[in-house]
């Protein structure tokens, strides 16, 4: 199945399913989905970082300080984080993503003189793990990825063109460890 036919449940404002739909129709149409973040951790503490292919649906070429994606109808959070992790570094047998909160990604910044279209908004649970074993990211996911420090992922939020719901939950994540 094509990306774009993959069928999600479509959710309200609390988190609770409200129908169907493709998900290139939930796109189009701005309607309020699942969504699974999960950052990945080597043995070292280092972050998996990547950069989209030019293919994707949503954010075409853009890095990532997450892997994931969407929830398909259906599925749970936690089943899609780690199906969504494996799948994208290439791996099997990774330890069960921990979860550690969820929030509603509304893009604020959509001002791209499309004429009113639908703001995206999806529910995004965001989840921590650590993959000890060696990665093979999908190509069709994954045009570039490596493992990077803190602090060289601080350094690079200024100079990259990072996803905005990823780096929104990125923002939230500092925040959390901080509480």
């Amino acid at each position: 199945m094509r990306s774009a036919e993959e069928i999600l449940d479509v959710v309200d404002e609390h988190d609770r399913v409200v129908g169907r739909a493709a998900r290139g129709d939930a796109y189009a149409r701005g309607l309020r989905h699942r969504c699974a973040f999960v950052l990945v951790r080597d043995a070292a503490g280092q972050i998996f970082v990547h950069r989209r292919t030019a293919t994707k649906l949503v954010f075409p070429s853009m890095y990532d300080m997450f892997v994931g994606g969407v929830v398909g109808a259906g599925e749970s959070y936690d089943e899609a984080a780690l199906r969504e992790a494996e799948e994208e570094l290439g791996v099997r047998g990774l330890p069960r993503p921990v979860p550690l909160f969820k929030f509603l990604y509304e893009d604020e910044d959509k001002d791209k003189g499309d004429g009113g279209a639908p703001r995206p908004s999806w529910w995004s649970y965001v989840y921590e793990v650590r993959c000890e074993l060696p990665v093979a990211p999908q190509a069709e996911e994954v045009a570039w990825h490596g493992f990077v420090t803190e602090a060289e992922l601080e350094a690079r939020l200024r100079e990259w063109d990072w996803v905005p719901d990823g780096l929104a939950a990125y923002e939230r994540l500092r925040a959390h460890r901080s509480d």
